[in-house]
């Protein structure tokens, strides 16, 4: 087991040859990558979707925990930006933890990585239903599928046609979520005070109180909502001058989509008209309150349209991460092949409908299954980099040109801490599951991978993106 602490030498070959590594091509820069990982952040549908569940569990100690889980992120962020400067290649997660911690390490976060990707965007895609009820009734399953395979066809054009189409969609639930702020804010009822007021609506028409463990357990579920802007680190091998794009499209994403989700979020928590409208959650509803059906409709489509714009960028984003884990020979040669292929318009078209397909499926799975499960993956993923981020100065990597982050080693260190205490208070099934697709993976890992290390998992970067 000594290679699995060990870093995984990376290859890079300098010459083509019938059997290289295929390159994605590089073909936009800073404004076209933080609009396509904005997409992904998806901060009108995340807001819309992933937050009235919040508001049911944390009442008006929503705000304040997501506040907590973006001063959080900020710490993971300078993670991702100094690891995908350092190792820009459409592995994330993986590539950095397997090159820095070792093989096993890096295995283990792109199986981490696999769920979030795989399970997060059918949880979107499934609140397209509820928005579109002003204009036609849809089952919320069949509805996810429906955009699920509709991403699915987009994310087999040219990248650079995405992160126009994207630009446009992510204009619209801007607005959509600006909308909202400003009608809370008009409507307000409650001050600033009730930020910290730890209150929630509980049976019967009871107050109960939103107690630390409460905030601590939802900080999973927090750290999801600003979750997308670790895209950033997939789109790098496609990024002009990763070296400095990466950061910069990092840093600037988490700074947006926070501002994008904390300011409506405190909006709504003022302005709601009672806690128990607040802890119902339904946004739709209280916009429509405060206004009149036709702005209540005018938000419902831009947030559908929102949802959309997040599966296609979702979809961008996973086909990669199967792409490069299949160049990097992780699964039997045949299946390598398959995944590796790229299409006439450079997208990786076979990876693509891997992803896409059984995202469609996933959407008539519980919901709170696949919440859960995204919950406690998206932490441990965000802890192992941490570990590879503690790693990153070391050896040859001390002198590689760059990004680095301040503060280093402390905020490794205590991402790492936090994190690891995020984990103990979650839920035992949702612990359970992925713990247990966790050890699948590491005996897939010690019965094929491990006994074949120097054919198979061999992290590439391209030579490009060593200058």
């Amino acid at each position: 087991m000594t290679d699995t602490l060990r870093p995984v030498a990376t290859t890079a070959p300098q010459a083509p040859v019938p059997d290289s590594p295929q390159k994605l091509k590089r073909s936009i820069g800073v404004v076209g990558g933080t609009l396509l990982t904005l997409s992904c952040v998806t901060p009108a549908s995340t807001l819309f979707v992933v937050v009235p569940d919040l508001f049911g569990s944390l009442g008006t100690a929503t705000a304040l925990t997501i506040a907590i889980g973006s001063l959080l992120c900020i710490a993971v962020a300078f993670c991702y930006a100094e690891l995908g400067t350092l190792i820009p290649s459409a592995g994330g997660e993986y590539a950095m933890v397997s090159t820095l911690a070792g093989r096993l390490a890096g295995w283990l976060v792109f199986v981490l990585s696999l769920l979030v990707v795989m399970i997060v965007p059918p949880v979107i895609a499934m609140g397209t239903a509820d928005y579109l009820a002003p204009v036609v009734h849809l089952d919320p399953s069949f509805a996810g599928a429906a955009v699920m395979l509709l991403a699915t066809l987009a994310g087999l054009l040219d990248l650079r046609a995405n992160a126009w189409i994207t630009g446009v969609f992510l204009v619209l639930e801007v607005i959509a979520a600006a909308v909202v702020a400003v009608l809370g804010f008009a409507h307000g009822h409650r001050g600033a005070g009730s930020l910290v007021s730890m209150r929630v609506a509980g049976a019967d028409g009871h107050t109960d109180t939103v107690t630390a463990m409460l905030v601590v357990s939802g900080l999973a579920i927090a750290l999801f909502v600003t979750q997308g802007f670790s895209t950033a680190v997939y789109l790098s091998e496609e990024l002009e001058n990763p070296r400095r794009n990466v950061a910069r499209t990092v840093l600037a994403t988490l700074a947006i989509s926070s501002v994008i989700i904390l300011v409506p979020v405190v909006a709504i928590t003022f302005g709601a008209s009672d806690l128990t409208e607040l802890t119902g959650g339904d946004i739709g509803a209280m916009v429509t309150a405060w206004s009149n059906s036709a702005v209540g409709t005018f938000v419902s489509l831009c947030v559908a349209l929102a949802i959309i714009n997040a599966g296609i960028v979702m979809v961008i984003q996973n086909s990669r991460v199967l792409f490069a884990s299949a160049r990097d020979k992780a699964w039997p040669r045949p299946v390598n092949a398959v995944f590796a292929k790229l299409g006439r318009f450079g997208s990786p078209w076979v990876a693509t409908l891997a992803v896409g397909v059984p995202g469609a499926l996933l959407c008539f799975v519980n919901l709170d299954t696949l919440y859960g499960v995204t919950g406690v993956s998206v932490t441990g993923m965000y802890l192992l980099v941490a570990v590879a981020a503690l790693l990153s100065r070391r050896g040859r990597h001390k002198d590689t040109h760059a990004w680095r982050m301040p503060l280093w080693p402390v905020l490794p260190v205590l991402l790492i801490v936090v994190l690891g205490y995020i984990l103990t208070q979650q839920e035992t099934a949702y612990l359970l599951w992925t713990g247990g697709i966790t050890a699948a993976a590491t005996l897939y890992w010690a019965l094929y991978l491990r006994p074949r290390r120097d054919t198979r998992w061999l992290v590439s970067i391209p030579d490009d993106a060593r200058a």
